[in-house]
C-alpha cells in the first residue's frame, strides 16, 4: 500500500488576391511518397528541458489507412513496414520538409526554428494532398502542422473560402485565426470568426468580405450556411477538425453530420485531429476522410511531456486556501494557472487572491465573450499573472510560457488531467504542475497516477510555515465571502435571465436540450 493511501484517514502568425501568382515549393524539396507504408520513429530521449527552440522527443508512428469497405467495417489498417529512420539523422527544418521560403521565414519569425514532430511527420504528407489523422497531446504544435499546408495550398492557387477549420470552443477559434494570420502576415490572409455567443449581423459582414479562412464553432458555422444569405462552402478545398474528441464530447456530432452534407467530397482535403482515439472520432474519421494516413506522437492516451514536473501535495480540505497562498508566495513572477471545480469556486478565489495582492484574474463560462477574451488578453499580456480557470480553460488554449498549473480541486478524471496540466511544459519547455490532494481525494488521485502509469512526487510543506499566513488570510476570505454575497444578491435582481436561459439550453432550439452557443460546460 502507498504511503498516501495508508493516509486516507489521516490527512494533509505582399498582398493576396484572387490574381496574385502563384508561389510554387521547389520541386527538390517535395518530400518522397509514403504510401502503403508504416514508418516507426523513436528518438533520442535525452532532452534539454530548458531549450525553447528544439521540439520535444516523441515516439512517432505514421501509417496507412487504406479504404475498403471490409476494413471499415472490422476498423482495421492495413499497411507494409519500413526500416526506421536513423536516430541519428540530423532534425529537420521547415525548408527540409517542403515548406516554400515565405512560409518558413513567417514560422522563423514567429520562432518556431525547428518543427515539432507533429509537423515533422504531418506536413510532408498533406503537401503531397494527403488527409491525415493527427493524434498528439496538447501543446505539440497541431496548429501549425495543418496551417502551413493550407497555407502554401492557398498561395499556390488563392481563393475565398478556402479553408474551414472547425473547433470546440470560442477561444480556441480565435487562437487558431490568429496562428492563421501571424504565419500568413506576408500575403495578407483573410480570416473570420464564427462563434457562438456573438452577434451573428458583423459576422455575416465578415463573410460578406470573402476571407480565406473561416475558423469556427460548429454550431454557428451551421447557423450561418442555414440562414445568411450569399454563403457557401461549395468551393471548400481544405476541411480541419481540431480537438475532435473534445469536438463529440461536446455533442457536436449531429451538427457535424449537416456540415459535412453541404462540404463538397470531391477535390477537398480534409484534416482531423485529436488528443485521442475514440470509438467516435474513429466514425468520424470514416465518414470524413479519404483514404487518410494517421500520424500519432502519443503512445499513451494519457501520456505528458518530458518536460513537465509533476508534484502533488496531501492537505488537510480545510486548509487549501492557506497552502495556495504559501505555494503562490514561492513561485512569485511566474505565470500560473488555478483549475477549480466550479464557477463558484473560480470566482471566490479570485477574489480572495485579488484581496491579498496577487494578480489574479476569473477564467469561466459564465462570463460573456468579451469578458473571457479580456481575462485572456491580460494573462497573455502578464498585466495579470494568475489565471483561475474551470475547465473551459483546460483544452486548445495555446499561452506559451505558462509556468505553474495547480489543480486546487482535482479534476473529475485522468483524461481531464491531462488536458488541464499540458497548459504548461508546451513546444519543449519546462513546466510544474501540482496537485493539492485531501482526505476526500486520495481515491481519485490514485486512478489518475494508475492512468499516468507512474506514481507522482509528493512535495512535502512545513504546515507551521502555511499556518503563519492564517490571520491574513482569514480577513481575505471573508472579504471574498461577503463580495460573492453581494455578487450574487446582484445577480438575483437580473440573474432569473440567465438561470432561464440556461435552463433552455443558452437561447438554443429544443427546450431542455444543449444549445449550439452552449459551447463550455461547467459543474456547479
Amino acid at each position: 500500500m502507498s504511503a498516501l493511501k495508508k493516509r486516507k484517514l489521516n490527512p494533509g502568425n505582399s498582398s493576396l488576391s484572387d490574381g496574385a501568382p502563384r508561389i510554387k515549393p521547389s520541386k527538390t524539396s517535395q518530400p518522397k511518397s509514403t504510401k502503403n507504408a508504416i514508418v516507426s520513429k523513436t528518438k533520442a530521449s535525452s532532452q534539454d528541458d530548458t531549450t525553447e527552440s528544439t521540439p520535444p522527443e516523441r515516439n512517432v508512428t505514421v501509417s496507412e489507412d487504406v479504404e475498403s469497405e471490409a476494413h471499415d467495417q472490422a476498423g482495421e489498417e492495413s499497411a507494409l513496414e519500413t526500416k526506421p529512420t536513423d536516430e541519428d539523422a540530423p532534425k529537420k527544418s521547415f525548408s527540409d520538409l517542403g515548406v516554400i521560403d515565405s512560409l518558413s521565414e513567417a514560422c522563423a519569425n514567429m520562432g518556431y526554428k525547428l518543427p515539432t514532430p507533429i509537423q515533422a511527420e504531418s506536413i510532408p504528407l498533406a503537401l503531397q494532398g494527403r488527409d491525415i489523422i493527427g493524434l498528439a497531446e496538447t501543446g505539440s504544435g497541431k496548429t501549425a502542422a495543418f496551417a502551413i499546408p493550407i497555407l502554401q495550398a492557398l498561395m499556390e492557387k488563392p481563393q475565398p473560402f478556402f479553408g474551414l477549420v472547425l473547433a470546440p470552443t470560442r477561444e480556441l477559434a480565435y487562437q487558431i485565426s490568429q496562428q492563421f494570420e501571424a504565419l500568413g502576415s506576408l500575403i495578407n490572409v483573410r480570416c473570420a470568426v464564427l462563434v457562438g455567443g456573438m452577434d451573428m449581423v458583423p459576422q455575416a459582414i465578415a463573410l460578406g468580405k470573402r476571407p480565406h479562412i473561416v475558423v469556427a464553432s460548429p454550431g454557428r458555422v451551421l447557423d450561418h450556411l442555414e440562414n445568411t444569405k450569399g454563403f457557401s462552402l461549395r468551393n471548400l478545398k481544405y476541411l480541419v477538425m481540431d480537438e475532435a474528441d473534445r469536438l463529440l464530447d461536446l455533442d457536436f456530432g449531429p451538427v457535424l453530420d449537416k456540415i459535412l452534407k453541404v462540404l463538397p467530397r470531391e477535390g477537398r482535403h480534409t484534416y482531423l485531429f485529436s488528443a485521442t482515439m475514440s470509438s467516435k472520432v474513429e466514425s468520424l474519421q470514416r465518414a470524413s476522410l479519404h483514404n487518410p494516413v494517421r500520424v500519432s506522437i502519443s503512445s499513451s492516451a494519457h501520456q505528458t511531456v518530458s518536460t513537465l514536473v509533476q508534484k502533488y501535495i496531501f492537505l488537510p480540505h480545510k486548509h487549501k486556501d492557506l497552502y495556495l497562498i504559501h505555494l503562490l508566495n514561492d513561485n512569485t513572477g511566474q505565470l500560473c494557472i488555478i483549475f477549480t471545480r466550479t464557477v463558484n469556486e473560480t470566482q471566490r478565489i479570485s477574489i480572495l487572491l485579488r484581496t491579498l495582492g496577487f494578480g489574479a484574474i476569473p477564467l469561466h463560462g459564465q462570463l460573456s465573450q468579451s469578458a473571457r477574451l479580456g481575462s485572456l488578453n491580460k494573462f497573455r499580456g502578464r498585466s495579470r499573472d494568475i489565471l483561475v480557470a474551470t475547465d473551459v480553460a483546460a483544452r486548445g488554449l495555446d499561452i506559451p510560457s505558462v509556468d505553474l498549473v495547480v489543480n486546487f480541486d482535482l479534476p473529475p478524471d485522468s483524461k481531464t488531467y491531462v488536458h488541464r496540466v499540458g497548459r504548461t511544459a508546451r513546444a519543449g519547455k519546462s513546466g510544474k504542475a501540482i496537485s493539492f490532494v485531501t482526505q476526500y481525494d486520495v481515491e481519485i488521485w490514485l486512478r489518475i497516477e494508475n492512468a499516468l502509469g507512474k506514481k507522482v512526487e509528493e512535495m512535502v510543506v512545513d504546515k507551521e510555515e502555511a499556518v503563519v499566513l492564517a490571520e491574513r488570510v482569514g480577513e481575505a476570505q471573508r472579504v471574498a465571502v461577503r463580495e460573492m454575497k453581494d455578487l450574487h444578491e446582484g445577480r438575483g435582481k437580473k440573474g432569473s435571465v440567465l438561470k432561464g436561459r440556461r435552463r433552455d439550453g443558452g437561447g438554443g432550439r429544443g427546450g431542455g436540450k444543449r444549445g449550439r452557443d452552449d459551447m463550455d460546460r461547467e459543474e456547479g
